[in-house]
């Protein structure tokens, strides 16, 4: 009898672990959100562009770019400059290199963070590689646009933007198809 009580208490115990473990894990994103808004990390860009297309010529602002590769990720993966000095409002353009230098075809995802924070929401990407997953065949090289434009709107005191990209490997998740090189 008290065999049998004592596990009904660990059943339950073990069920209510199960439940907040289940719970958790829908509270993650808004969590994480959260965290990234507190700290000042991981600055999402904002949606689409709702203002008028019309560049400020009264200002500047600095946007770099940066790259890099996640852990295995053996591409090459690189802006083709380092900075651009656009104005408000202007659309703009950066292109991105990619270089698959395996023997096998290869799928990846690059995942944006704009710094500071604060200028991610007037930061507009108009077209953008991060979209879509990109798919490289052995030794096959692209270049890839990203058109955005920086929103009139955005704090003056803003005169700096950090666009940084991570490129990573989803090959084992999303496998692609090997194009037939025989005709």
């Amino acid at each position: 009898m008290a065999d049998s009580i004592s596990m009904k208490k660990l059943v339950t115990r073990l069920m209510i672990v199960v439940v907040a473990m289940f719970v958790f894990g829908f509270a993650l994103v808004p969590i994480y959100d959260v965290m990234c808004k507190a700290f000042g990390i991981n600055g999402k860009t904002a949606g689409q562009y709702e203002g008028e297309q019309v560049a400020d010529a009264s200002r500047q602002v600095r946007v770099q770019f940066l790259s890099t590769n996640a852990v295995d990720m053996p591409w090459d993966f690189y802006p083709k400059g380092d900075q651009l000095v656009v104005q408000p409002g202007a659309v703009n353009e950066m292109v991105f290199v990619a270089h698959n230098p395996t023997d096998r075809p290869m799928s990846a995802q690059a995942v944006p963070s704009i710094a500071p924070s604060t200028a991610a929401a007037y930061f507009h990407k108009t077209e953008c590689f991060c979209f879509t997953q990109q798919v490289l065949q052995p030794g096959e090289r692209i270049e890839m646009p990203m058109r955005f434009i920086v929103d009139r709107d955005m704090p003056k005191d803003v005169k700096h933007l950090t666009l940084s990209y991570t490129l990573f490997d989803i090959t084992a998740r999303h496998p692609p198809v090997a194009q037939n090189t025989e005709r």
